[in-house]
């Protein structure tokens, strides 16, 4: 252990006994889900420093459009602005996959993902 992870350790340490977090809001609920669950686990400090810093990557944005998009699709019945969703869906998938790709991580659209697991059902 470091020198500052003492420090930070008796620092909590010393909060809790003086009672500082026993009201804090959503004590004992669980964490909210994080946005960097699809991101390997070794980039996700330095995506969440650019976070707190409001630079946002291409990729999560372009994840955050596409489930917006989907939620979109689903809410959506007209024939004409589905198939113009799909389109913008499917642009910023490939965008989406190209980048991920260039990182070397291979991914799996989720469409096809989905047809998989309804065939091994």
């Amino acid at each position: 252990m470091s020198i500052f992870e003492i420090i930070a350790e008796r620092k909590i340490q010393q909060a809790i006994e003086r009672g500082e977090f026993d009201n804090l809001p959503g004590k004992g609920k669980p964490l909210p889900p994080d946005d960097l669950d699809m991101v390997p686990e070794e980039l996700r400090m330095s995506y969440k420093i650019l976070k707190n810093a409001g630079i946002i990557p291409e990729e999560i944005e372009l994840r955050k459009t596409i489930m917006s998009l989907n939620d979109l699709l689903n809410a959506c019945s007209d024939e004409k602005e589905r198939n113009e969703i799909r389109k913008k869906i499917s642009e910023k998938q490939l965008r989406y996959n190209i980048i991920m790709e260039s990182k070397g991580i291979k991914v799996v659209d989720p469409f096809y993902q989905a047809k998989i697991m309804e065939k091994l059902k």
